[in-house]
């Protein structure tokens, strides 16, 4: 027996239905050999649907014979995917994608033909926008929506068109809505009729806008108004499947109708921040199927048989899928995609469940999915059940490729299992897991011996109007929060510092009341609950940050993210950039959209700035992260952050002056302070300096970049809905406020080497030290790192030198007058002024001697090759080293509890006075004077 004759052996012992079809129908058995080992593919489904010249409409041909042969042409389809699956051939892909193809095409053709005949007899609806025709629009949901249709999958469509109007050319005017009407009427039958040779798909019409008492179809406008006023909950889960299939990809009319619906379901279903409240939504949802499957299957001895709707099943893995799409999809736009195989790929790309989960997610999908095929290609019936006959469970069990029954049904359970217990971890389904939402006594509140504070602003919360006027289940959870919270801060040791915690804990409670899908996640999460309290025990500056932004609340139920920016930090804001540029092209591809691209930006800053201080803090992670390490991290964003503004902004001011807005424009940020020194702070502001490359009589160009500075400084410092992003300083640039904004790179280079009357001073190229290339035009980038080696390997008197920087050490100091006690850390003499200022001196002093120093190292590093090089003792250079690491570590902790002064008093602090002791000693020795008096 050949291989042929062993296939098809093997599809009949499998298939009753593939009998049924090859008796009736002989001479298919050598068309199946011809084509049984090629790809089911689109280009393979267009050749089956033109293999009978009868499916086309030409305006005369019968409508029997057409509906004849649309159906022929899906028996075929259905024997050769049952060929191909049964025997191993065919990727899960491969048939629903198959499938799902061809029913669009099946629907496109049947339009065609209908439409013909319409045309004769009514003309065709007319657009009074484009004064065209205008198309009837189909849009597939479920399964056909994602690709993702079974063997005997219904097709859920809904009919929609552009707008009300009449129709022209014809004998006699109709409506739009008539003409679309009757179009709508007879596609579902051209469909679903069974005739002797079948039907092409059963058509459920259900999923349209109130259902089976709505209108066959309905305007946009229509639409827009029932989504608005009436769209209920699983509605938006419906509409994540939603995709247009008529008019095909590709048609002329295509386009326009997919960026009109689009504009409609887009804000329907995903919201422009994280929605945690569709957890509970679907899980309601869920119980109620589940509540349906047990209805119907109680003559199948029990749901777990239902291998789509029962325990375990596919039903559940897709939610898990779509409640994701919908937490995520209005913040990031990959989510929207329909494949529920790709949505699981996305979250284990994006870390949002372990690695080994989404995996055992996947292939559990692919066995169910192969095993409903499998069901149902014995007699292409929709069934999900599995049967109950001995005979039929060993058939299945040889067609899944399994020696017996029993190993058969143990692979089964094992998945079931596995997606059971996933399924009920994502969504709480154990009451122990989710907070309880008893109410609470009225005469409740915080512990008044450990929560004095607590208490009081609670008593004054609970009569408020804004409590009063809270939806009851808000004021449930909120209330509950409050005591699991003050629960588990009751059992430190130290009641003060739990009642400053519960204090923190209210205002983020009182900034979120309202918005229950933030308060959701408190609920859901507990894990979310503990990470909240840690962060506010140890940051004031931490809680006011995530009062003002709580979208950030999903990044405390999981450390993964934290982890990989500690241990991959280039792949880690590769991925950030990456995804950014994802969101940004979504909104930047129709018309200007630099409003939301402003606040994307403002939420990827929050968002990552947030992730670093989790890291920071430690929590949920065994070590927290160094201040060096937090302030690589915090600069490395704002270069992101500078770049990608650098990069949209651009586009847009080439098109004013008709310049090639693809090409990189030849202009560069130069980021001095602490941003140039990689030493940047939370709160930071950025010293930026802009410069461009042109002839120096361009005054064009002065004229171009000018305005492109002052775009992306807009973008920078604007105060949008979503907060801001940074405040700029640009008083480095030559000549300070007095300045041009922008400066040519030639005209940068004469000053900085004092070429000419116009000439920089010393501080200024002090502040060289600490300066580099972040964003912009690499090449101008070179340019200034040419001009900054050349500027700081200058020989200059070093007596001369002293002078002068002991001058500039003076104003700094007077600038900062400190009248109390307490010793400031950065400027007080012995503080980390000095620091930087020692290592500045030796920079400009001696770098042209020892060209290593050229380098922006940071002064740590800088520190230690001054020592290596013999410059300073190297115990002083690491004394100064460690002296700077502690006054920078002991600043960033100040900063974090929301000191204004980061002043400390040294009575007992013995580490803190040794180094400002060894500071002024090596301040003393190479400037021969007092350190900064």
């Amino acid at each position: 027996m050949d291989d042929f004759s062993r296939q098809m052996e093997f599809l009949g012992r499998h298939s009753n239905y593939a009998r049924r079809w090859l008796q009736a129908k002989p001479e298919w058995l050598e068309w199946l050999r011809s084509c049984g080992q090629q790809k089911i593919d689109l280009p393979a489904i267009r050749a089956l649907l033109e293999l009978d010249k009868k499916i086309e409409a030409d305006g005369n041909q019968d409508e029997a014979e057409f509906m004849a042969a649309l159906r022929l042409a899906r028996q075929r389809l259905m024997l050769w995917i049952a060929f191909r699956d049964l025997n191993g051939m065919a990727s899960l892909e491969e048939v629903t994608h198959s499938l799902s193809h061809f029913a669009q095409l099946a629907v496109a053709k049947a339009i065609a033909f209908i439409r013909s005949d319409l045309q004769n007899r009514f003309g065709l609806p007319w657009s009074s926008s484009t004064n065209t025709e205008m198309p009837l629009m189909v849009v597939g949901m479920g399964k056909l929506g994602g690709l993702e249709l079974n063997l005997s999958s219904d097709i859920d469509l809904i009919f929609l068109y552009e707008h009300e109007g009449e129709t022209r050319g014809g004998p006699k005017t109709l409506s739009n809505h008539e003409w679309f009407t009757r179009m709508g009427q007879r596609l579902i039958r051209c469909l679903s009729e069974h005739d002797a040779n079948g039907f092409v798909f059963r058509v459920d019409m259900r999923l349209r806008p109130n259902g089976d008492s709505g209108p066959l179809v309905c305007s946009l406008d229509m639409l827009e108004e029932y989504l608005v006023v009436q769209g209920r909950e699983w509605e938006r889960y419906a509409w994540i499947k939603g995709r247009l299939i008529a008019p095909l990809p590709g048609s002329a009319d295509y386009e326009h109708c997919e960026k009109a619906l689009e504009q409609l379901i887009r804000p329907f279903v995903y919201r422009r921040h994280l929605d945690y409240g569709v957890i509970a939504s679907i899980r309601d949802l869920h119980a109620q199927i589940q509540r349906e499957a047990e209805k119907r299957s109680s003559q199948h001895q029990g749901r777990s048989h239902d291998i789509k709707l029962g325990r375990g099943g596919i039903r559940e893995i897709e939610f898990l899928a779509q409640m994701f799409q919908l937490m995520r999809g209005g913040t990031d736009p990959r989510f929207r995609t329909k494949p529920t195989l790709q949505v699981l790929g996305l979250m284990k790309q994006r870390g949002i469940l372990p690695a080994a989960q989404i995996d055992s997610l996947d292939e559990a999908y692919i066995f169910l999915r192969r095993l409903e095929h499998r069901i149902q290609a014995w007699d292409d019936q929709q069934t999900h059940y599995l049967p109950e006959d001995v005979e039929a469970r060993v058939r299945l069990a040889e067609s899944m490729g399994f020696p017996d029954v029993k190993a058969f049904l143990e692979k089964l359970g094992s998945h079931q299992n596995h997606v059971a217990q996933l399924f009920e971890k994502a969504f709480l389904l154990d009451d122990q897991e989710r907070l309880e939402l008893a109410p609470i006594a009225e005469d409740w509140g915080p512990d008044p011996q450990i929560f004095p504070q607590s208490l009081i602003r609670w008593q004054t919360w609970a009569q408020s109007p804004k409590a009063k006027q809270l939806p009851e289940k808000s004021s449930l959870i909120l209330n509950n929060l409050m005591r699991n919270a003050a629960g588990i801060l009751s059992e430190e040791g130290d009641a003060s510092e739990a009642d400053k915690t519960l204090l923190r804990f209210f205002d983020l409670l009182e900034s979120i009341a309202r918005r229950s899908a933030y308060l959701s996640i408190l609920a859901e999460y507990p894990k979310a609950l503990f990470n909240v309290l840690a962060l506010l025990r140890a940051s004031q500056w931490g809680a006011q940050y995530l009062a003002l932004h709580p979208h950030l609340l999903d990044y405390l139920l999981n450390s993964r993210t934290e982890r990989t920016l500690i241990e991959q930090p280039e792949g880690y804001w590769r991925e950030v950039k990456a995804n950014l540029n994802v969101r940004l092209d979504d909104v930047m591809s129709e018309g200007d959209g630099s409003e939301q691209a402003m606040d994307i930006l403002r939420v990827t800053h929050h968002t990552e700035t947030f992730i670093t201080l989790l890291a920071d803090l430690g929590i949920g992670l065994e070590d927290a992260l160094s201040v060096e390490k937090v302030s690589d991290h915090l600069s490395a964003l704002a270069d992101l952050i500078l770049q990608t503004t650098f990069e949209r902004v651009w586009p847009g001011i080439a098109q004013k002056y008709g310049l090639p807005k693809d090409a990189v424009a030849p202009f560069a940020v130069i980021a001095y302070g602490k941003l140039g020194g990689k030493e940047l702070g939370y709160a930071s502001d950025l010293d930026l300096v802009f410069l461009y490359q042109a002839p120096e009589n361009d005054y064009a160009a002065q004229e171009i970049y000018a305005l492109l500075a002052k775009r992306m400084i807009n973008w920078l410092t604007a105060f949008t809905s979503t907060g801001s992003l940074f405040e700029i300083d640009t008083r480095l640039r030559p000549n300070g406020s007095a300045g041009f904004l922008v400066t040519n790179a030639d005209a940068f280079k004469k000053y900085q080497l004092r070429e000419g009357d116009n000439a920089a001073w010393v501080w200024e190229h002090q502040a060289l030290t600490r300066a580099r290339f972040c964003a912009g035009s690499p090449s101008v980038g070179k340019e200034f790192d040419a001009v900054r080696s050349e500027v700081l390997s200058q020989q200059r008197n070093i007596e001369t030198l002293r002078l002068e920087i002991l001058e500039m050490r003076r104003k700094v100091h007077d600038g900062h007058p400190n009248l109390n006690e307490g010793f400031d850390l950065k400027h007080d003499a012995g503080g980390m002024v000095d620091i930087e200022f020692l290592v500045q001196f030796l920079v400009l002093a001696y770098a042209h001697q020892f060209p290593q120093l050229i380098g922006n190292l940071g002064n740590i590093a800088l520190l230690r090759i001054a020592g290596e090089v013999g410059l300073i003792r190297v115990q002083d250079a690491q004394k100064l080293a460690d002296a700077y690491r502690l006054l920078r570590a002991r600043q960033h902790r100040l900063r974090l509890d929301g000191a204004e002064k980061t002043r400390v008093h040294l009575e007992g602090e013995l580490e803190l006075e040794a180094a400002r002791s060894a500071v002024i000693l090596v301040w003393q020795e190479i400037f021969q004077a007092p350190s900064s008096l």
